[in-house]
């Protein structure tokens, strides 16, 4: 995990280096401002009399990211929507969940009066719109009543007052070494144990330590550290990459592990309406799986641009 971390240190030093010559400073334009994009990615497969075989399948993806801005004087207010849903459906499975992410996230800073840094304040909120399911081999029939999330099941609020040095709206990092952090499940999800047998055992939030939240409660506190980076660039012509990284440690519990979450956004623009969109997100939370959760989208973008 060390190793990982010190990597991502690495790139973003990079990163911030060459970007010293390539990015403007910030826009000094006051008032509100606001862009963003809605983008549909679809896939599609069909099959007849096809020897070597194949199942028909389409898939969707709908996406919005979303900016709101304002400036005034020394007070910034920068606020970004991020959402997701995405479906597959094919002969054998049916109709299935392939996305699904909420997130909200907001800072206010106040100028030092020294170059490209302010007092800040954040906060992010982070959920999923509908239930989901680990899809197992078993995934028939009465397993649908056995959700591993939802709505508020989990959702993460975080928020703590530090430190933002923006050079501009594509370059950015803010550290908030006091951060509060909720993690709420409103009712019932389970967790799946496999013993290597035919049965599948499912437990329930009431009975097991999910997500990081005891047995029958539905709220866990944490303390801690918290750092997100964002930095956005063109690779090349109609080529851009978004990247969003979030780091958290938390002091009341082996602050050593921290968690990350990092995605990247590559866009390869094909004139103002399509365009071929890469999405890759990893996680590691061990709170909720100890291991690197990975997540990657690949598709024909339609793009409505704000």
């Amino acid at each position: 995990m060390k190793k990982i971390l010190l990597v991502l240190a690495l790139v973003t030093y990079v990163n911030l280096i060459n970007a010293q010559d390539t990015i403007k400073p910030t826009d000094s334009l006051e008032g509100w401002s606001s862009d963003g994009k809605i983008t549909l990615l679809i896939n599609q497969s069909a099959f007849s009399n096809w020897q070597p075989g194949g199942d028909n399948n389409a898939a969707a993806n709908l996406s919005v990211n979303y900016n709101i801005d304002y400036v005034k004087g020394p007070w910034l207010w920068d606020n970004k929507i991020l959402a997701s849903y995405g479906l597959t459906i094919n002969d054998d499975d049916g109709m299935r969940k392939t996305d699904d992410r909420l997130e909200l996230n907001s800072i206010l800073g106040r100028s030092m009066n020294k170059k490209y840094w302010s007092f800040s304040f954040y906060m992010n909120f982070r959920t999923q719109f509908s239930d989901g399911y680990d899809y197992n081999g078993d995934f028939v029939g009465e397993n649908e009543d056995f959700p591993t999330s939802g709505f508020f099941k989990p959702a993460y609020w975080s928020f703590g007052p530090g430190f933002l040095w923006k050079k501009s709206k594509n370059l950015s990092v803010n550290i908030a070494p006091v951060t509060s952090k909720f993690t709420f499940i409103t009712s019932e999800i389970y967790t799946i144990n496999d013993d290597d047998s035919d049965n599948v055992y499912y437990e329930s939030s009431n009975d097991i330590e999910t997500y990081g939240v005891a047995p029958g409660k539905s709220l866990l506190y944490e303390f801690g550290m918290n750092i997100r980076g964002y930095y956005k660039f063109d690779i090349m012509k109609n080529i851009s990459m978004e990247n969003i990284l979030s780091l958290y440690s938390n002091y009341l519990n082996k602050p050593k592990n921290m968690d990350l979450d990092y995605t990247m956004n590559i866009v390869m623009k094909i004139n103002d309406v399509f365009s071929t969109n890469l999405t890759f997100q990893t996680v590691y939370d061990d709170d909720a799986f100890e291991g690197f959760q990975i997540r990657e989208v690949f598709g024909l973008g339609l793009n409505v641009n704000f």
